[in-house]
């Protein structure tokens, strides 16, 4: 679909609402096209392409909404498409904050966030790359004896949103990515872990070689487990297991959670609700972020802001419906947080952090989700390795970690310089004091 395809279509379902009686309307096209082959067992396991396209609009009347979607772009199916979204519109109860966000709050200077980066590679290419990544994984060690396969994947994505405010925004972006997951054997017990990138850009992928290799290493550490005693100690999260920490505190300030009144952080704006040391940017302009955007899902104008300025919360995450309805601005957060950036609370890496523990734990993985927002309740099965004086000992497994959000949230140490940029949250190893263990 091109540019000019997209307006003509736009402005022609835009009509076509205004004409059977919408008071505003929202809506959005999109197209998207890629691939993704698995290597498993030392063979070719799937290959998928994909390519699909999509219209969806939402039409407000008398501050009602109705929505509905469609794969077909004929004008034809547009029409009905639109007729019932109007007419699901008129059954549906009236809101009163509902409705566009305002129109002084769009986004009309359009931003390259440098997102688009197709990968010239072939599926044969690709097919090569995934069956050396699982090799890697298989020839780092004897024990590793199998994989749960390596993947290589690539996407397109033409989106573009507009609204009876008259804003139109379009985004071009890419995704890449490349994983394996190993399984380790010892003694009949077998332990499985996996490594991963995704990038915009081809050139910023981990090479295949490592990441098969990493796959490998990790699930070769975690053979030998071992449980452990019921206690109190650190706890030190890997950086890919330290992110679930901060998408709590992400849903905790979210709008929706707020003016439901299901969230540990009712009426904390302003307040201290972490540790000192903690400091949170969202920077919807980072080039080539994952989750980079100069518009929100409403078109609203997004700019870069502190949410958490050295343990402080200065901003929530809003809508125009949550922000109505909490009696504030939106934030520019419809459909979710943009690229967080958790600063370092100095130069210590994790292997910096892991020399500073006297006992405790590092968690590399977690299973389950015992997680209540609404009173910051906190307790998930995990696994990883037992330290003692700055020392590796052995893995651990079958155990439970038991808190509160509140007090995990403010027992943070330290946070590590050893920085993962997978992903919408970029940050380090995360170490917390006096944290519940609930193992033998």
């Amino acid at each position: 679909m091109n540019k000019e395809k997209f307006h003509n279509k736009t402005q022609f379902a835009l009509d076509h609402a205004k004409k059977i009686g919408a008071d505003q309307t929202s809506l959005s096209f999109g197209s998207a096209s890629g691939f993704s082959v698995t290597a498993q067992n030392g063979s070719i396991d799937t290959v998928e392409n994909h390519q699909d396209q999509r219209f969806s609009i939402s039409v407000h009347l008398n501050q009602s909404i109705g929505s509905a979607s469609s794969n077909d772009l004929s004008e034809s199916t547009i029409i009905k498409t639109i007729d019932k979204a109007y007419s699901l519109a008129s059954l549906t109860a009236a809101d009163e904050y509902n409705g566009l966000a305002d129109k002084e709050l769009m986004a009309i200077n359009p931003m390259d966030l440098d997102l688009f980066h197709p990968w010239d590679i072939d599926i044969l290419s690709a097919q090569k790359l995934a069956l050396e990544c699982e090799q890697a994984a298989i020839d780092y060690h004897p024990k590793v004896i199998n994989s749960e396969g390596a993947s290589v994947g690539s996407y397109k994505n033409e989106s573009y949103y507009a609204n009876s405010h008259g804003f139109f925004g379009v985004t071009n972006s890419t995704g890449h990515s490349i994983s394996c997951t190993a399984i380790a054997e010892e003694d009949g017990l077998m332990e499985m872990d996996y490594d991963y990138s995704s990038e915009r850009h081809p050139e910023d992928l981990m090479n295949h070689i490592e990441i098969g290799k990493n796959a490998g290493s990790k699930a070769l550490a975690n053979l030998g487990s071992k449980k452990i005693k019921t206690q109190q100690a650190q706890i030190l999260y890997t950086p890919r297991v330290a992110k679930s920490i901060i998408s709590h505190l992400m849903d905790a300030i979210s709008g929706g959670s707020l003016y439901r009144k299901s969230s540990f952080l009712l009426d904390s704006m302003g307040k201290t609700v972490c540790s000192e040391i903690m400091t949170i940017k969202e920077d919807p302009h980072l080039k080539r972020g994952s989750s980079s955007a100069y518009f929100d899902g409403e078109g609203v104008e997004t700019s870069p802001r502190l949410i958490v300025d050295q343990g402080k919360l200065l901003g929530y995450l809003l809508s125009s419906y949550s922000a109505r309805r909490l009696g504030m601005e939106t934030t520019g957060n419809a459909g979710g947080h943009h690229n967080l950036l958790i600063e370092p609370s100095g130069s210590d890496d994790f292997n910096a952090l892991v020399k500073g523990m006297k006992k405790g734990l590092i968690v590399t993985g977690l299973i389950g989700y015992g997680v209540n927002i609404v009173n910051g309740d906190y307790s998930r099965g995990a696994n990883g390795f037992w330290v003692e004086n700055g020392e590796i000992l052995y893995p651990v497994s079958e155990i439970t970690i038991a808190g509160n959000l509140k007090n995990m949230l403010n027992d943070i140490e330290a946070i590590g310089s050893d920085m993962d940029n997978n992903g919408s949250t970029k940050m380090g190893s995360l170490l917390i004091n006096n944290l519940m263990i609930a193992g033998q």
